[in-house]
């Protein structure tokens, strides 16, 4: 069974993916409302340069991870280009056409893990591949992708 996909990525996909396996990525907005929240409270208790100095840290915590990943995004040279790739029994091939090519076997990928997104597939490095959903064909070739995941990784975290 081979599935094959493609796509052009989006900084949305690398966001996915930074939230999916990085914690401080995950948690950021949470800390950056909590500060937000924190930054009213003090206003009230008639602190002004206090509330606003914790409202623009809460603005600035919330807003770096997307605006970050964007910047970061756009700064790469093959972030934008289209990623064709396939797997099956042996392998997850992936390449962004004659710029760069990946071929994994499945006892390389200790983890992966599946959001509203797509999949975020983690490597024995600090790599990660973002694949989302919109990358198949249809919904039979994402559950044959998972399958496959399933399979040969284990269960998704």
């Amino acid at each position: 069974m081979t599935v094959d996909f493609t796509w052009s990525p989006r900084a949305a996909d690398w966001r996915d993916a930074l939230r999916t396996a990085v914690p401080v990525f995950r948690w950021a907005p949470w800390f950056g409302v909590a500060l937000g929240v924190l930054g009213v409270v003090v206003l009230f208790l008639g602190m002004t340069w206090a509330g606003v100095f914790g409202l623009a840290l809460a603005v600035i915590i919330v807003a770096l991870v997307p605006v970050g990943t964007a910047v970061n995004f756009h700064n790469h040279p093959l972030a934008a280009k289209t990623v064709t790739g396939s797997a099956d029994e042996h392998s997850l091939r992936m390449s962004v056409g004659q710029a760069a090519r990946s071929e994994l076997a499945w006892d390389e990928l200790p983890g992966w893990s599946e959001t509203p997104r797509g999949f975020v597939l983690r490597t024995g490095t600090s790599a990660m591949y973002a694949v989302p959903h919109r990358a198949f064909a249809g919904a039979d070739d994402v559950d044959r992708f998972r399958s496959l995941l399933v399979e040969h990784v284990g269960p998704g975290a």
